[in-house]
């Protein structure tokens, strides 16, 4: 670890999940305060009103200071291991400085021992390094697509600086100045980075070592090298996948320069609790859940739900290699067993002979009526539908997802 560190930020980085593998037993807060964004990234679209994706820049709601430190302290009582505090949007933590400064200040006066991180594109780093230590922020992570203004040029689509519109490779270079010059700041300063990427096929995926390699000369402590997740709506919803063995021995070959992040789970702005076990659903305005309007009449239905926690319905039906099956009767779920299938999408070159593919996976869940995922191509999910089966593309805790699709198939029917 970094010489400029202190004891006291050793020890919150041991405690961080984001930023220390072992620290997985410790509980982090994302505070969606802000919703504003300087950057148009190719393969972003910020709905902030979206249940149905785990993903960045996705929250169920946007916070005012004062509403974020009441809810810090509804969780913080709840979950005696919260930890963090993290600022990830859904816009830029550092386009809106004002609303994440004042967060920070009143969540620190009520909670002294509170580890604050954000989340920044890191176009405004320099401008707001000295503002950053002051406020007692041990912990920054910079998104860093590229170093080459040709390459950052595919990848943003525009970036507003100083009232000023830039595009093109001007664009890059602007933003690809100014990250570098704030991670040299950051590191002057003590305060621990990370920097994520977003690994893009046909982009990035060559260049992403040279970044590595460059941000280590710079004292970055860790990189997080992330697959691309194309978002409906964006310019890259098209774009090819990154398969996991794709993504790993990119990580493995660049932690030879760095230490590398494994266990991203790539959160909502409003994730709550451990990684892998979100639980921001239980805190939402108006109660937590989903609750059935009318009762469903007495009939039975299978159903084969999409999982990565095994508690939320929050995986991609491309990316399921296990389905969890649940059994629905009588007004009363029931988990019956998992039932692993080969996984419908690893990359674009793997996702031609989609009708094999499909029959493959009927084998295994075809005695089920509902499909409950996170998200779902057109191609598999029109072959479903065409086999009687209902899909629903959701995001929510697995039981109650079960009792809204059990009601709305029954509405359909």
């Amino acid at each position: 670890m970094e010489e400029k560190w202190t004891t006291e930020v050793r020890e919150k980085t041991e405690k961080h999940p984001c930023y220390c593998d072992t620290a997985h037993k410790y509980a982090r807060m994302h505070i969606p305060v802000a919703p504003k964004c300087n950057i148009q990234c190719n393969y972003c679209n910020r709905k902030y009103d979206c249940l149905n994706e785990s993903r960045p820049g996705v929250t169920s709601e946007i916070l005012k200071p004062e509403e974020a430190l009441e809810k810090y302290k509804m969780v913080k009582e709840k979950i005696e291991n919260l930890m963090v505090v993290g600022i990830a949007g859904p816009g830029d933590a550092l386009a809106n400085f004002q609303e994440t400064k004042r967060s920070i200040e009143l969540i620190k006066e009520y909670d002294p021992n509170v580890t604050f991180c954000l989340s920044t594109n890191g176009l405004m780093l320099p401008e707001y390094a000295e503002e950053i230590y002051q406020l007692g922020i041990t912990h920054i992570t910079v998104t860093i697509n590229a170093i080459d203004p040709k390459i950052a040029a595919k990848i943003y689509s525009k970036i507003c600086y100083e009232d000023k519109i830039y595009t093109g490779e001007e664009a890059g270079k602007l933003l690809i100045e100014k990250q570098l010059i704030g991670l040299k700041l950051m590191q002057e300063k003590g305060i621990v980075c990370k920097v994520n990427m977003v690994m893009i096929k046909g982009i990035n995926e060559n260049h992403i070592e040279k970044v590595v390699k460059k941000v280590r000369e710079l004292g970055v402590y860790m990189s997080n090298i992330m697959p691309l997740i194309p978002a409906a709506g964006s310019k890259f919803e098209d774009m090819k996948l990154v398969s996991n063995g794709e993504l790993n021995a990119l990580r493995k070959k660049c932690s030879i320069d760095l230490k590398q992040m494994y266990h991203c789970r790539q959160c909502r702005a409003d994730a709550i609790g451990m990684l892998g076990e979100d639980v921001s659903l239980d805190f939402r305005k108006g109660g937590c859940g989903y609750k059935m309007d009318q009762p469903v009449t007495q009939q039975e239905y299978t159903v084969a739900v999409a999982s990565k926690t095994g508690r939320l319905i929050d995986q991609h039906f491309g990316h399921v290699k296990e389905f969890l099956i649940y059994k629905y009767s009588n007004d009363e779920i029931k988990f019956i067993e998992k039932r692993p299938v080969d996984q419908y999408c690893r990359g674009i070159e793997d996702c031609e002979d989609t009708e094999n593919k499909i029959e493959k996976i009927m084998k295994v869940i075809g005695d089920c009526n509902l499909v409950l995922c996170l998200r779902i191509g057109n191609a598999p999910k029109k072959n479903l539908e065409d086999k009687n089966m209902y899909i629903i593309e959701t995001y929510e805790e697995i039981e109650k997802g079960i009792l809204k699709a059990v009601n709305e198939l029954k509405a359909a029917s």
